[in-house]
């Protein structure tokens, strides 16, 4: 295969900060480059200069041989490069029609409702892709999955021969992403280059022939996907090993943090019974409908439970409210940060000492400030949250940024018990790695039990001492040390697929 682009010692900077530093690497037609790297590895800023957005301070790309030259809004699709953001911006109100054929319109002047004679290209690119949209719907009203295939007809409209894909399977079922991945094969084999971009590191694995690492700035490694594997790759993007690292054992006759027994909220779990001791990471994993979230939520005391008791440090306490579990030194760190963790347009500081606020105010009611200034710079240092300036905007940073952040806030109380539920949801793998790194610590120093509760199997067995598997609002299983491993996990997961749950099903129905 032939080369299509070629990007020659690119570099970057803003403000005097190096964002890419000689990125140079080829990408040949009809080839599927996955892009890896942690968040503030360069990756956004090479897609917006290959895009058109930006224009580099140093280098330069060459597409079929000919020089990059033109910068501007429409400067990629001119150049046959179409990039899919992760909020895939089409517009929603328009129609699929409109949307794949929205670019051709500005070129020429027309107006969209002139695009009728259109209808046949956008009908016979869906055709060739073998998809069926009603074209003539409002974008709005299909699913994130047909939102994206418009996104796609649309580059394919515009003679892209470069698609970029930035994080496409973030929100889709895996039925859905397995069609997308046929949808990209058709792509190569017509000869269309793409760069797909994702977190996901077994979907690199199994979709991309190429894979380019980059690491604060620069390009770590362009190699062959085939003979590499995920734990080389993710070495690569953190630059440490290993990335899932076990943790060490309980102490013996470390005391008992929270004990649970029979807990039962109907329409949503029955008779939960486990304890959680000092030092201990509980992982909790089940299918969808499990009951997992419910079970966190009335530990918490968002979503009570209807009978059954809690126990903190060998008493029992009623947690009846978000009040109550923060009282009984317990912590929730949710699945959902953005609506449920943080106050995105607040500053940084605020966030962090939001949840501990009554700490710093004197017997006149006035805030400390001296003494919240202090606290923020240690958790700033502490948990490496990467900003400027405290006074930023949450909402400012990113995902694994605003996730230590939420972390900041509950550690700041110094819980017994912390609940971290999908804690790495939609952050990258350098972020996790330094999220549990920060766990390991914490642990120690403030001598609390974690319950995790995760869909990743990896996750949950690299980092658990004991894994409870939930069914249908039960507990299924509950694996010891020795027994727990990724393939085992699965493979009760994949039982519990295949097989029908008596008893509790019909209840909660």
């Amino acid at each position: 295969m032939e080369d299509f682009i070629t990007i020659e010692n690119i570099g970057k900077n803003f403000l005097g900060l190096r964002a890419l530093r000689d990125v140079s690497f080829s990408i040949k037609k009809g080839e599927a480059v996955g892009l890896c790297g942690a968040n503030g590895s360069g990756k956004s800023t090479l897609i917006k200069i290959l895009a058109g957005v930006l224009r580099a301070d140093s280098g330069k790309i060459k597409i079929e041989g000919a020089e990059m030259v033109s910068y501007g809004p429409l400067a990629g699709a001119r150049h046959g490069i179409s990039v899919i953001y992760q909020d895939i911006s089409l517009f929603p109100t328009l129609t699929a029609l409109e949307n794949i054929c929205a670019a051709n319109a500005v070129e020429r002047g027309n107006i969209l409702s002139l695009l009728e004679r259109d209808r046949g290209r956008a009908k016979a690119i869906l055709d060739d892709l073998g998809v069926s949209i009603d074209i003539d719907a409002a974008v709005e009203e299909l699913p994130v999955a047909s939102q994206q295939l418009v996104a796609i007809a649309r580059a394919l409209n515009n003679d892209s021969k470069l698609i970029i894909l930035d994080e496409p399977t973030t929100a889709l079922t895996s039925k859905e992403v397995g069609f997308l991945f046929k949808i990209v094969n058709k792509l190569k084999a017509g000869g269309i280059s793409v760069i797909f971009i994702s977190h996901k590191i077994d979907e690199i694995i199994e979709l991309c022939d190429t894979v380019v690492i980059l690491r604060d700035g620069r390009l770590i490694a362009s190699k062959p996907v085939r003979g590499t594997g995920i734990a080389e790759i993710e070495t690569l993007m953190v630059g440490q090993s290993p990335v899932y690292s076990k943790m060490k054992d309980v102490a013996p006759g470390a005391p008992v943090v929270l004990e649970v027994n029979s807990l039962s909220k109907r329409n949503n779990f029955k008779d939960i019974s486990f304890s959680l001791r000092k030092g201990e990471i509980l992982g909790v994993i089940g299918l969808l409908g499990s009951g997992r979230t419910e079970l966190a939520l009335s530990l918490f005391g968002m979503s009570p439970a209807d009978s059954g008791t809690i126990s903190v440090g060998g008493t029992e306490r009623a947690v009846r409210t978000v009040r109550d579990a923060v009282r009984a030194g317990i912590a929730y760190v949710p699945e959902d940060r953005l609506t449920e963790g943080l106050v995105l347009n607040y500053p940084i500081h605020e966030n962090i000492v939001l949840a501990a606020l009554d700490r710093f105010k004197d017997k006149f009611t006035f805030l400390k400030r001296p003494s919240i200034n202090e606290t923020v710079k240690k958790w700033l240092q502490t948990l490496s949250i990467k900003t400027d300036s405290a006074d930023n905007l949450v909402s400012s940073l990113s995902g694994g940024n605003q996730q230590k952040v939420v972390l900041a806030k509950w550690l700041e109380m110094s819980p017994k018990i912390l609940i971290l539920d999908g804690p790495t949801v939609g952050i990258d793998i350098g972020a996790k790695a330094g999220i549990f790194a920060i766990l390991k610590t914490m642990m120690t120093e403030k001598e609390m039990g974690i319950i995790l509760i995760s869909d990743e199997i990896k996750e949950i067995a690299s980092y658990s001492h004991r894994v409870m598997i939930m069914r249908n609002g039960r507990v299924a299983r509950i694996l010891p040390r020795d027994e727990i491993s990724e393939d085992n996990i699965r493979s009760i997961l994949n039982e519990q697929k295949q097989t029908k749950w008596s008893g509790h099903r019909e209840e909660r129905e």
